[in-house]
């Protein structure tokens, strides 16, 4: 008679002369740490990170952006909406290359010349459409849109906690056991973060309302595919002013 009590306490995670049974079994043991050393653990994770999926949303300075891009050590691909307008990114080593419709194009293009004179094309922006237009380094330009497809920098300026840290409640993202950490009771940021293997990010509450990112695909390797040469515009005063 008692074996049968023992085994079927067995089966509501209470045995006979133990304990319960221990919630971190299978898991990286993430959750024993403190809130300070997870933060570390995770750190070090997506530095290792040779690759990595982000979607969602991004807010700043009253703007929103929607971004899909997929990044890797040599560079990043994808897409990013803003005000009405997408436009695709690409950058492989050095080159970067921005695609979109002549919309896109349009609602960037200035009229008027530095001069203040009109622009001798009436509609570059037809020019434009559909095109890889490759930005050149010394663009201003360059150095915002290439964050876009920079892991080291995009990650180091989305993932950004402000307060004291804390650890919250565990969850399940994607079928994954998560953990939350905190920051400033979650007006600082929050992420959710891995339970099994290694301890990845799986999504991220921007500080102050300012968007949330969902982090997939860590380490998986993809190929960067450089445009045709016929498909490529130079940034510069020569792409808008030949002659169709």
């Amino acid at each position: 008679m008692l074996a049968f009590v023992c085994a079927l306490a067995s089966v509501t995670l209470t045995a006979c002369g133990g304990g319960e049974e221990d919630p971190d079994e299978g898991t990286n043991g993430l959750a024993k740490l403190t809130a300070e050393e997870i933060e570390q653990e995770v750190r070090g994770a997506v530095e290792g990170a040779t690759a990595v999926r982000l979607s969602g949303t991004v807010i700043t300075e009253g703007t929103t952006y929607r971004l899909d891009m997929r990044i890797g050590e040599g560079g990043g691909v994808g897409e990013v909406s803003t005000e009405g307008t997408t436009f695709e990114l690409l950058r492989i080593g050095e080159d970067l290359f921005i695609k979109a419709d002549a919309g896109f194009w349009q609602s960037q293009d200035d009229p008027e010349d530095e001069d203040g004179e009109e622009s001798a094309d009436p509609d570059p922006a037809h020019k434009l459409d559909g095109k890889y237009v490759r930005v050149a380094p010394e663009d201003p330009a360059y150095g915002q849109l290439s964050g876009f497809t920079d892991r080291n920098v995009l990650l180091d300026g989305l993932l950004a906690l402000e307060g004291e840290r804390a650890i919250g409640e565990r969850g399940e993202l994607g079928g994954v056991q998560t953990i939350r950490l905190e920051a400033g009771e979650g007006v600082g940021g929050a992420m959710e973060i891995s339970l099994i293997g290694t301890p990845y990010p799986l999504r991220f509450e921007r500080g102050g309302a300012a968007g949330e990112l969902t982090l997939t695909d860590w380490n998986k390797e993809f190929t960067l595919h450089a445009p045709p040469e016929e498909e490529i515009l130079d940034y510069g005063d020569e792409m808008v002013t030949d002659e169709d």
